[in-house]
Parts: C-alpha cells; sequence; structure tokens
C-alpha cells in the first residue's frame, strides 16, 4: 500500500469545505466516548457499553438503512451481570433514530485514530482538488452524495447486517474517484514500504487506481483475513459513485501542471492555477 502525502496540483480557490470537513471529523472523534484515549488501549467494560450505545444511536446499520425500521431493544451505557457473565443492558431507547438520517451522522464517526488519520490525509490530499474544481456548494453536496451511496450499496447487499457502519470512507472514496477522472495525470507524491519509505511522484492514475483495485479485492474477501470488519464495498460504491459524476465535467476541466522529471521532483516548469 503506498500512502500519499502531497499532490502536485494547485488550485485556486481556498478549500473551506474541506478544511471544515477534517475539523468536524476530529472534533466528533474527540467527543465519541472512548475514542480520545484510544492510543492507550485497554478499554473497560464501561467504556465500551457507552461506546455501543452511541454507535446505536448514531451509526448507520445496513438491517436499518434496508427496512427503514431500528431495533425495539438498544444498549443503554449501563453494565450488568446476565447468565453469561458481565455485560451491556440493553433497553427500549430513549431517542427518536432515523435511519436515512444515520448516514449522515455515521460519515463523522471513526473507530480508531488510525482510521480518522488515515481518511483525513487522503481527504486532505486530494479533496481540495475537487471542491476547487466544483465550488463549494457542489462539492458538499457532492461529497453527501457519494457518501450516500456507499452506505446504502452496502447495505443492499449485507441486508441482514446488524454491525455499525461509520467513517467518512465511502465519501471520501468518491473524492478519489473524481479526481482519478478529472486528473489522471496529476503527480503525486507517495511513501512507498520497501524496506524504509521510499518517497516516489507517481501519476494520480497508478495511485487512485491501485487503491481502487484492493478495495475490490479486499472487497470480496481476498488477500486479508478480516474483511468483514472493513466495509470495502462501500469504498468501491463510493469511487464508483464519484467517477459517474465528475464525466460531465471533464470535458472542462484544465489538466494539471506536468513536472520535468517522471519520478523525482524537480519544479514544474508550469505555474497555473486553475478551478472549476
Amino acid at each position: 500500500m503506498v500512502i500519499p502525502v502531497h499532490d502536485i496540483n494547485p488550485v485556486r480557490r481556498t478549500p473551506w469545505v474541506t478544511y471544515a470537513l477534517v475539523a468536524a471529523n476530529l472534533v466528533v472523534f474527540l467527543r465519541t466516548p472512548g475514542m480520545a484515549g484510544s492510543l492507550a488501549g485497554g478499554d473497560s467494560l464501561s467504556q465500551l457499553c457507552h461506546l455501543q450505545a452511541f454507535l446505536d444511536h448514531w451509526a448507520a446499520v445496513p438491517r436499518e438503512l434496508v427496512h427503514g425500521r431500528v431495533p425495539a431493544l438498544v444498549a443503554t451505557g449501563q453494565t450488568g451481570v446476565g447468565p453469561a457473565g458481565p455485560g451491556c443492558v440493553v433497553g427500549p431507547a430513549d431517542y427518536t433514530k432515523e435511519p436515512a438520517l444515520s448516514v449522515l451522522t455515521a460519515m463523522f464517526l471513526h473507530g480508531s485514530w488510525l482510521h480518522l488519520l488515515g481518511n483525513m490525509l487522503f481527504l486532505w490530499i486530494f479533496g481540495n482538488n475537487i471542491e476547487d474544481r466544483l465550488g463549494h456548494v457542489r462539492y458538499a453536496l457532492f461529497y453527501l452524495v457519494c457518501g450516500y451511496a456507499a452506505a446504502y450499496g452496502f447495505a443492499l447487499v449485507n441486508a441482514s447486517s446488524s454491525a455499525p457502519l461509520i467513517g467518512a470512507s465511502g465519501a471520501i472514496a468518491g473524492v478519489l474517484g473524481a479526481y482519478l477522472v478529472l486528473y489522471p495525470t496529476a503527480r503525486v507524491w507517495v511513501l512507498v514500504p520497501f524496506l524504509v519509505f521510499l518517497p516516489l511522484r507517481l501519476p494520480a492514475w497508478a495511485v487512485l487506481g491501485f487503491w481502487f483495485a484492493l478495495q475490490a479485492v479486499y472487497s470480496y474477501g481476498g488477500g486479508v483475513s478480516d474483511a468483514g470488519s472493513v466495509a470495502y464495498l462501500a469504498h468501491v460504491v463510493g469511487f464508483v459513485t464519484g467517477m459517474v459524476l465528475a464525466l460531465p465535467l471533464k470535458p472542462g476541466t484544465v489538466p494539471p501542471p506536468e513536472p520535468e522529471g517522471i519520478l523525482w521532483g524537480r519544479r514544474s516548469r508550469h505555474r497555473r492555477a486553475y478551478g472549476g
């Protein structure tokens, strides 16, 4: 897996929506029960029960999305001792949950620092150019459409699943799909793990094409032992949605500057700011 760190693709607009999305995801993560201190590990049963209750309330659940209703009993956040030993207490919900709106709230939830930082890295690098091309309002709508398509696409294939679906990955995958369509030749600095992290400058089609290929393989459970714990299919659906939505914009998109070197980074002779 390659790690992108920077793209050579200037913008003319300040990407306020991208900045706001990154900030909102960070704030929500810090307010998610048990997440701020998750690097230290050692979550207690009480923390886990509070987290489960939080996710039951705010996360998207495939079974709820498909059938349009929530279960009668949910985690209350309390702990108790039952026939099987200590566990989380369940009971009637003291809130009203709309499954369709849970897709929106789930886009701002993450399960770990690694989950959060990985998503925000991709959004930070590639989101600014898509926002520049679409404009702030259209970009925000585009982000939401891709996130909803990813969540419902995953839910339709996993209609019986009660596992919470969280993360901005589906929406960000849409951003990556749009970037691949609009800026396939843009150069992206990446770190490639090969004994050490080797810095390379590669075209976006190689970086994002490789990423998409991995998601497609993983969505079928190939090459990983825990494919069920990550919604790779949501990534695939979000990516394809972003590509389709970006296709009409391709003819009017100014290509990125072409660097002099193929892999290594001398400064480009072309310095153009552009956007849509």
